[in-house]
């Protein structure tokens, strides 16, 4: 049986809110919209390459998503003692790359587990609560409302690009 990316439904973000509930709900807007570009669409489309000038798939996109949030939320603010998803040793984009061979129905399960694992390791800290990034060449401090505004900003990019694939494969567009 082939798997096929299940059908999404966003929801709206709130008008009024406080600050973190707008932010968080931007950002989970963002992770659905990621969702909703793959849906309906089967794992071999999802490993595609479908630009000729592109080595850029849905699926590297929604590998690559996993270990920004990782990154950023787990290992960087919550400080967790855990590794990259992918391993980086000979490939500093192996989570774009080598996907030929993946299963995408565990790479899907995968984002939506981190991004819930990424929610709960925040969710006692305020968004004023500093910390600094685990590799050496990054010395600044990072509160928490610096991470969420980059994760909308790195989502509202590679959701553009999302967009483009998806159109490539199936004329399919939306916001």
């Amino acid at each position: 049986m082939t798997w096929t990316a299940p059908d999404i439904d966003r929801r709206d973000t709130p008008l009024i809110g406080d600050e973190r509930s707008q932010l968080q709900a931007f950002l989970d807007f963002h992770r659905e919209t990621l969702l909703w570009k793959c849906s309906g669409l089967t794992g071999e489309q999802l490993k595609s390459q479908v630009l000729p000038t592109s080595t850029l798939t849905l699926l590297g996109l929604l590998r690559h998503m996993t270990e920004v949030e990782r990154g950023w939320f787990r290992r960087t603010a919550a400080a967790q003692d855990i590794s990259t998803v992918f391993d980086y040793t000979d490939d500093v984009d192996a989570d774009f790359n080598a996907i030929e061979s993946t299963d995408a129905a565990h790479d899907y399960a995968r984002y939506l587990d981190e991004t819930r694992k990424c929610d709960a390791a925040v969710k006692d800290l305020t968004l004023d609560s500093t910390f600094h990034h685990p590799r050496p060449d990054r010395p600044d401090l990072y509160s928490l409302r610096w991470v969420y505004l980059h994760m909308i900003e790195e989502y509202a990019r590679h959701n553009g690009h999302a967009d483009l694939l998806r159109e490539a494969h199936d004329g399919k567009t939306g916001e």
